[in-house]
């Protein structure tokens, strides 16, 4: 039986340590509450975001060769991520600390990325097998250039389109090359601001659109989303099509991973069939699954439910 490859992704594997004060969160004392460690990085939420819609995507990263490693395979090959190209090696892992307040809101973070130079090797002996089949690919922008160059070369040959999330803007600030070859950039309005020298807080709604689209055009960018937080999301296209689509009402507990589930979504929508629009609807209603949980995923749905066709057998 032929391998399913699906969406293709490739970036890091964090430990998400998230800490949960049971009263109001203060700087600069001792703050009681609840700390949790769960399985995170951007491209490990949105692979199994991906798999849990049952579309089955191929996840390209490395990990630890102790237990966590090992557990953080086997639960994404339980969701059926394909992950056979996952390399093992010392130090695979990165760390994420973060800490919430009450209202689930960010309070600040670091983060320890792994190395993932040992990806070359991947690429080089399985790239061409891998692009040939797959659907589309994404990316973190801001992966090391020779790695991200490789992909990009890989994609123009079998003609698949690169999706790129953003995790760290001002390493992505320097990739600006790479990005008027991706298919969408999906990044908050804070790293739109950084990416195109721009005050999008000082704007309203309105204003923000108009922005976004003459920029979008200018840097010849084919598509972007820049996603508002409560106020929704806003696109643009290089043809000049823009919009807005409206976030969903829910009952805030954990924000962490909705980003990556709004991702998911888009990339997913665009690379099976919709438009712009609907992919932000799409990526809308993930995020919203996510907001609402401490968990950094969304939930298990079938594609028919977002509109997308089954793939699997």
């Amino acid at each position: 039986m032929e391998e399913h490859i699906g969406i293709l992704v490739f970036g890091a594997v964090f430990v998400d340590i998230k800490g949960y004060p049971f009263s109001l969160y203060r700087a600069d004392g001792r703050n009681a509450g609840k700390v949790v460690k769960v399985h995170g990085g951007v491209s490990r939420n949105i692979v199994e975001d991906i798999a849990n819609v049952e579309l089955r995507p191929t996840f390209i990263s490395v990990v630890d060769e102790d237990g966590i490693g090992e557990e953080v395979v086997q639960k994404l090959t339980r969701h059926k991520v394909n992950t056979r190209f996952i390399k093992r090696i010392s130090g695979g892992l990165g760390t994420w600390l973060a800490i919430f307040d009450t209202e689930g809101e960010l309070m600040g973070s670091i983060s320890q990325r792994p190395d993932l130079s040992s990806l070359e090797e991947v690429i080089r002996e399985e790239g061409d097998y891998l692009f040939s089949r797959c659907d589309s690919v994404i990316i973190e922008i801001d992966m090391d250039s020779k790695l991200l160059k490789l992909i990009f070369n890989l994609a123009k040959k079998y003609h698949k389109k690169v999706y790129a999330a953003v995790s760290n803007m001002s390493i992505a600030l320097e990739r600006r090359d790479l990005l008027k070859t991706t298919a969408c950039i999906v990044c908050n309005q804070q790293e739109a601001g950084m990416l195109f020298s721009e005050e999008f807080e000082n704007m309203g709604l309105e204003e923000k659109l108009s922005s976004l689209s003459s920029l979008v055009v200018k840097a010849q960018f084919p598509q972007m989303i820049m996603t508002l937080g409560s106020e929704g999301a806003i696109y643009a296209e290089q043809n000049g099509n823009a919009g807005h689509c409206k976030a969903k009402k829910v009952h805030v507990i954990d924000t962490a991973g909705a980003g990556d589930a709004f991702f998911a979504g888009v990339a997913m929508g665009l690379t099976y069939g919709k438009n712009l629009m609907e992919a932000c609807e799409i990526g809308t209603k993930l995020a919203a699954s996510v907001v609402g949980t401490s968990e950094n995923v969304n939930p298990r749905y079938l594609p028919e439910e977002l509109g997308l066709e089954s793939l699997t057998e």
